[in-house]
């Protein structure tokens, strides 16, 4: 059977394009997701990050699925401890009404910024310790069975929403497991954990009502081209945009050359950024093809959600449409 494919779409603004380009570009990659069978785009909650426009999730969900037909869309994730349950009950309880049978939440308790920007957000160091409790509670609003005597999400009780929670550690598939909900574990930015917490999600999964099986999800990152020097040069470029943005996060940063950054990933502190996306693939078709098999064998998932990084759009949707052709016969 073929492997079920996703995209994970982190909205990217790439240098000298707008935030309103990269919300056209997401409408566009969404619309061949869907007519290249996909079987869901998500988008992450990212903050104070200049090259990431995906910070008002809910919002960009909806802009996308007014301009598609099918395609399941949702979070990849919100990070919960951001938001009280109720808000974020009432915005997906929204979209769901809005866009019934298409939405999915994903849930992750990271801050999805920095620490300064974590603060502005009125988020304490706290605030993930609660993430557990915030969830059921999430999950009774959508299911109109309020943990909270005297409220209830309006719109959004009934709704069902279902829920994904998100990791890259063994708390994120212990909580999965315990309330027996999908788990999609982030290998496409954190992979050290991989397999022993897809191992420990499986072990102590518990059946739900959402959920009878365990259901697992891994990300990896994919440049599919036509060319294998192309895809090599598009990797080289995103890899150092990557690492550029993560050294340029401190203000007065200076405007590292491709050559500092070339230097830099030879460094120890290079390449532990370097691993960060060591569950990634370059190059054609075939190649692509291999590497996602195996992935996939390796680790038993049930869905692969990819990260087309290429920071051209053009190149984004001839990657999406490449993978899909070679792995389920669906693209050119």
């Amino acid at each position: 059977m073929p492997v079920t494919l996703s995209i994970l779409d982190l909205a990217p603004v790439a240098p000298g394009q707008t935030a309103r380009e990269s919300f056209e570009g997401s409408v566009r990659l969404a619309q061949a997701a869907e007519r290249l069978g996909y079987r869901r785009v998500w988008y992450a909650e990212h903050h104070n990050m200049p090259t990431i426009a995906s910070s008002a999730t809910s919002v960009l969900i909806g802009y996308v699925a007014a301009h598609t037909s099918t395609i399941r869309l949702g979070a990849g994730g919100v990070m919960l401890p951001n938001h009280a349950p109720l808000t974020i009950a009432e915005q997906f309880g929204t979209l769901a009404t809005i866009y019934p049978g298409r939405i999915d939440l994903g849930l992750g308790r990271a801050p999805g910024s920095d620490q300064v920007t974590m603060r502005a957000m009125r988020r304490d160091v706290t605030s993930s310790d609660r993430f557990p409790q915030d969830v059921v509670e999430l999950q009774g609003y959508l299911q109109g069975q309020s943990r909270v005597p005297g409220v209830q999400a309006v719109p959004g009780a009934g709704t069902n929403v279902p829920l994904y929670i998100l990791g890259s550690s063994l708390f994120g598939a212990q909580l999965a497991a315990a309330l027996g909900l999908p788990y999609a574990f982030a290998s496409h930015f954190a992979p050290d954990a991989l397999f022993d917490a897809v191992a420990t999600y499986r072990r102590e999964f518990q059946p739900s009502e959402q959920l009878a099986e365990p259901y697992v999800m891994v990300g990896a990152n994919v440049i599919a081209a036509d060319d294998e020097d192309d895809a090599q040069k598009q990797f080289e470029t995103v890899r150092r945009a990557r690492v550029r943005g993560m050294l340029s996060r401190a203000p007065g940063t200076p405007d590292y050359t491709d050559a500092q950054i070339d230097a830099f990933l030879t460094t120890p502190n290079g390449q532990q950024i370097a691993n960060m996306m060591k569950y990634t693939v370059a190059g054609t078709a075939p190649q692509v093809c291999r590497f996602l098999e195996n992935f996939a064998e390796s680790t038993q998932a049930d869905e692969l959600i990819i990260a087309h990084h290429s920071q051209d759009i053009d190149n984004r949707l001839r990657s999406a449409e490449l993978t899909a052709g070679v792995m389920q016969g669906t693209g050119a």
